[in-house]
């Protein structure tokens, strides 16, 4: 019996977990990531969360992303360039490989102002709220005589 149903390929089909080569490029230039994360695959963390405890003993999880609050008060999603990156913020943490800007999406619908790209490392970005806004709407960063500007 055929019913014509296929799989979905895989949005990342041989995925290593490393680097993407749009951010490897990147690193180092604060505007060149940002250019570069629309496309770029990166890694979501997600843990899980316990929730109440049954009384025949079982537990409850939910899974949810990852958020850092900063000192000012603001939420940040956190999100990693590589698996290994993310390993070692957290190893228990679940790696979910989305786009740079799905990620901007899902900082969005998480109410969050900023995300942190390798918050593990000592030259993690920030990408600010406009920026998020920008990357979320699909625009892009280009370089021109007069500085950096998104276009739509």
């Amino acid at each position: 019996m055929n019913h014509d149903r296929t799989l979905a390929s895989p949005q990342f089909p041989g995925d290593d977990g490393g680097v993407d080569p749009l951010l490897a490029a990147a690193f180092g230039d604060d505007l060149a990531v940002l250019a570069a994360l629309a496309d770029a695959r990166v890694f979501v963390p997600i843990i899980a969360l316990l929730g109440e405890v049954p009384a025949d003993g079982d537990k409850n999880a939910d899974m949810a992303a990852v958020l850092m609050t900063g000192a000012d008060g603001r939420q940040a999603l956190l999100a990693f360039s590589s698996v290994a990156s993310m390993a070692h913020w957290d190893a228990n943490a679940r790696p979910v490989p989305i786009l740079g800007r799905d990620a901007a999406r899902a900082t969005l619908d998480e109410g969050a102002a900023a995300m942190l790209l390798d918050i593990a490392n000592p030259t993690f970005t920030v990408v600010e709220t406009d920026d998020v806004a920008h990357l979320a709407a699909g625009h892009r960063l280009v370089q021109s005589e007069a500085g950096a500007a998104w276009l739509a």
